[in-house]
Parts: structure tokens; C-alpha cells; sequence
């Protein structure tokens, strides 16, 4: 039997303030539940970092699925994947991520250990293309679904750039579903009234 990652080694308590870096945070919570052999998402692969991180931390018996409408963003995940050699451990969908459901191998539905969301707009490109809140909510509806039990959703939403309190209160709006229906459901650095990234967890009952 293989043996958890030392990506275990850096868990970070709930109770503890946002980092400046957000995304590493949202990282280590994914550790805190993801293991060798695991399936994870990455529903938002932007340059390819959370994408790497899950599949260094699945292991070459793990997989996962990275999603991305735009090509650029597919490129630079293919690209930092082929220089780490982990491609081989990930399917790249350039595709929205709306379209999760669907694009998930049999093999794979109901047995998601992470899925990940980070959103926004991909780093150094035009800003105004980002994520929107109609195919978020589908998607992170449809990540639920799939995960499996214990398998935790993880999302990063921003609230400083144009649509991003938008696309924020529909995280809020997944938030209080996801509960009502029994999940363990926890909102880090949430704060409605100030400009700011906050991140919202889901583990699934």
C-alpha cells in the first residue's frame, strides 16, 4: 500500500488567517484529505500550478482532470505538466468547466477525492475574460456530485475585480445548499463588505 505524500507535513489549522498567498492555502487544505492512488479536479488549470500540485500529490496511481475553456491556459498547463513530468498522470479538458459532468470517464464518476477552484481570470492575460457565474455554479454543483464521501471541494473566490461579487454570492448561494443537504461546509477570510479573496470548503458528508 502506498504511503500519504509529505504534502501532509504542511496542513494548515481552518482557524488560521489567510496567507498572502491564497492559493497555497487552498493547496494545503487539499493535502489535509488527498492521497496517493486519489482522483482529484482541477476545475480552473489557469498556468498549470494547482494542476502539477494535484497530480504530484496523487501519485503515479492517482489521476486528474484539469478543465480550462481557454487555450492559452491549456498550453501553459501542458507545458509546466511535460517539464515535471507528470503529464502522463493528468487528462487536460479544454473545455468549461460546466462541462465536468459529462467529461468525467465512467471509471472516475462519484470518486473524486479534491476538486479544486480557483477563480477569476488567468494570470498576465485579459482581464476581462473570467470565470462566470452561471457556469460556476453548475460546475461546482456538478464537483459536489462527484466527489466522494470525505472528498472535500475547495474554491477560491475574488471580490476585487469586475464580476467577482458576482461570482462571489454564487459561492455564498452554493455554500448554504451544500449544507442544507447534511456537508461540512467552512468559509475562510469571508468578508462581504471588503474587497478581498475568501475560500470556501465543502466536505462532503
Amino acid at each position: 500500500m502506498e504511503r500519504k505524500t509529505s504534502a501532509k507535513l504542511w496542513k494548515i489549522p481552518l482557524a488560521t488567517v489567510i496567507p498572502i498567498r491564497v492559493t497555497e492555502r487552498a493547496q494545503a487544505l487539499a493535502s489535509e484529505v488527498l492521497n496517493l492512488g486519489d482522483i482529484a479536479i482541477d476545475a480552473t488549470a489557469g498556468k498549470g500550478r494547482d494542476t502539477a500540485f494535484l497530480a504530484q500529490t496523487v501519485g503515479t496511481s492517482g489521476w486528474v482532470h484539469s478543465f480550462d475553456i481557454q487555450p492559452e491556459a491549456i498550453n501553459s498547463t501542458r507545458n509546466l505538466l511535460e517539464v515535471s513530468g507528470l503529464i502522463h498522470r493528468v487528462t487536460l479538458h479544454e473545455c468549461s468547466h460546466a462541462e465536468l459532468t459529462e467529461s468525467l470517464p465512467e471509471s472516475h464518476r462519484g470518486k473524486i477525492a479534491v476538486a479544486l477552484f480557483n477563480l477569476g481570470y488567468l494570470p498576465g492575460s485579459d482581464q476581462k475574460i473570467i470565470t462566470q457565474p452561471e457556469s460556476t455554479s453548475i460546475a461546482l454543483h456538478a464537483a459536489l456530485k462527484e466527489l466522494k464521501s470525505g472528498g472535500r471541494l475547495i474554491c477560491v473566490a475574488y471580490t476585487g475585480h469586475p464580476g467577482g461579487k458576482e461570482e462571489s454570492a454564487v459561492v455564498e448561494e452554493f455554500a448554504e445548499s451544500a449544507e442544507n443537504t447534511g456537508n461540512t461546509v467552512e468559509k475562510i477570510g469571508y468578508a462581504p463588505h471588503q474587497p478581498k479573496p475568501w475560500i470556501l470548503v465543502v466536505t462532503r458528508r
